[in-house]
């Protein structure tokens, strides 16, 4: 099969209605405009647009997104004007093909502090515009990562280091946990060369074991679940490199990767949200759950980038602590692929007007799981000062995060460290002025305390009463740091 109809099956493996003459023009258009360039590997440079267009095409994209993908570089990289993508495509492709433009001009590497601030502001506004750009970008992203070791080491650095600390986090903010996952380890080897060496080394004999057990022990549930009458697909998944050397620099496990209990865990995929919960008393009633651990239940209480999923530890062969988790099969598209998933399921719901939704873009409004995008715009008009700005930005939003309950289950999404007095900011400002106390999972604990994902935080308030500026100590968050201040400015 030629390329364009290797492109075109895999879109009508999901969207056999779409517009596949738009797309065979595309394809046609770059393929001409990027005649004659080569990439630094020596391959044609139509190799890198195709594949970007692939990927979106895995992940279930639009056909205006997968269009841009063949056509994202045709205007920075071979001098085709924005003019003649509006004459040739329309305005709803030029638009996005210039948004795109646009966040690939974020260069962390080299630049002064003054344009990156300015190239991330551009990059803000063109998410709350349409998300699509970033997830386009982030296809770009994944693609060049794939072929970074035919560049220089300076620019393998610089340009794996951007990757760890900006579209990683960044895919991970918008659910693409696969993605994410995918760029820390392709990053990883670069910045972090005799760590990556060192765990592959001692990684590889604890793999290859836990994968042979999990052979045995997924062929007990088969059983179990059968016999309840569960239809089920059950897999596992090996943890990323990357998220692994993170886990083993934890205190609590001191680069003992026994203590880690996901280093592969099993998956449990079924077709309803109540086979979810059976399958998950089955489980237990054959291998009983950690307690120290406890049962995730992120289907009722959704992560807030939309991760739905049950997680639970057992007790499983010969006592041998397990992780499974148990979601829907749509759940999981969701979970690997994140708003990219979410956008092609709402357009199955919605079958009578998915085609108009899809070709014209109007599925893609933000959602309120996606606030914190939001959030970011108005960062961006408040914080004057650069260096405060690029602070709130890569640690309030791209930092690694835990998920917090309220007392009534709203979950709260805060960077690692977070504290008890950054969780009141996080419901209300008012809150968090009166703050006097706090309980987490039923105990009191001090204000300094750090949270973990799962903690549920209740507030103990004193109206009257004001923050001191010794919080600033302990808080993390850029939102507590400021009603902080400001209460203080007031005294």
């Amino acid at each position: 099969m030629k390329d364009l109809d290797v492109l075109i099956a895999k879109i009508k493996d999901y969207n056999f209605k779409a517009d596949f003459d738009l797309v065979r023009k595309a394809y046609d258009f770059a393929q001409i405009a990027h005649a004659g360039q080569q990439r630094a590997s020596g391959e044609p440079y139509f190799v890198h647009p195709f594949n970007t267009a692939m990927i979106l095409a895995d992940y279930k994209m639009d056909i205006s997104s997968i269009v841009v993908g063949l056509l994202h570089d045709t205007v920075e990289d071979a001098g085709v004007s924005l003019t003649e993508i509006r004459k040739e495509f329309g305005p709803e492709i030029a638009g996005l093909v210039n948004a795109v433009s646009k966040v690939s001009g974020i260069k962390l590497r080299g630049s002064s502090e003054e344009i990156f601030v300015e190239n991330l502001r551009k990059m803000i506004l063109a998410m709350a515009k349409d998300l699509r750009a970033i997830i386009i970008k982030l296809c770009d992203r994944l693609h060049n990562m794939m072929t970074l070791q035919y560049l220089s080491e300076e620019r393998q650095k610089k340009i794996a280091r951007e990757t760890l600390e900006v579209y990683a986090p960044l895919a991970g903010r918008l659910g693409m946990g696969e993605t994410e996952g995918q760029l820390e380890d392709l990053a990883f080897p670069y910045i972090y060369p005799q760590e990556y060496q060192w765990l592959v080394e001692y990684s590889k004999p604890y793999f290859k074991k836990t994968e042979e057990f999990l052979e045995k022990a997924t062929r007990v549930v088969y059983k179990a679940l059968a016999e309840e009458g569960i239809k089920a697909k059950v897999t596992f998944r090996k943890k990323h490199l990357y998220s692994l050397w993170c886990k083993l620099q934890r205190p609590e496990i001191e680069k003992d990767i026994t203590k880690v209990y996901d280093l592969v865990a099993m998956r449990v995929l079924v077709e309803e949200v109540k086979d979810c919960y059976t399958s998950l008393g089955v489980i237990h009633s054959k291998w009983r759950p950690v307690p120290w651990i406890g049962i995730r239940d992120f289907i009722a209480l959704p992560k807030p980038n939309g991760y739905r999923s049950i997680h639970t530890n057992v007790f499983s062969l010969h006592e041998r602590i397990l992780e499974i988790q148990i979601r829907t099969f749509e759940m999981h598209e969701q979970a690997e692929n994140g708003i990219a998933a979410h956008w092609f399921y709402v357009a199955e719901k919605t079958k009578k007007t998915s085609d108009v939704k899809l070709d014209k873009g109007k599925i893609f409004a933000l959602g309120e799981k996606f606030s914190w995008v939001k959030q970011l715009v108005a960062w961006q008009k408040q914080l004057i000062d650069s260096r405060e700005f690029v602070e709130a930005i890569k640690f309030d939003a791209f930092a690694h995060r835990i998920f917090v309950f309220s007392p009534k289950g709203d979950v709260f999404d805060l960077p690692f460290g977070a504290t008890p007095v950054d969780f009141a900011y996080a419901v209300h400002s008012d809150l968090g002025d009166q703050t006097m106390g706090a309980k987490v999972n039923g105990k009191m604990v001090g204000l300094d305390f750090k949270l973990k994902s799962g903690d549920m935080v209740e507030i103990l308030k004193k109206e009257g009463s004001k923050p001191t500026a010794g919080w600033l100590d302990f808080t993390v968050t850029n939102l507590a740091k400021r009603n902080i201040l400001k209460s203080a400015r007031k005294i």
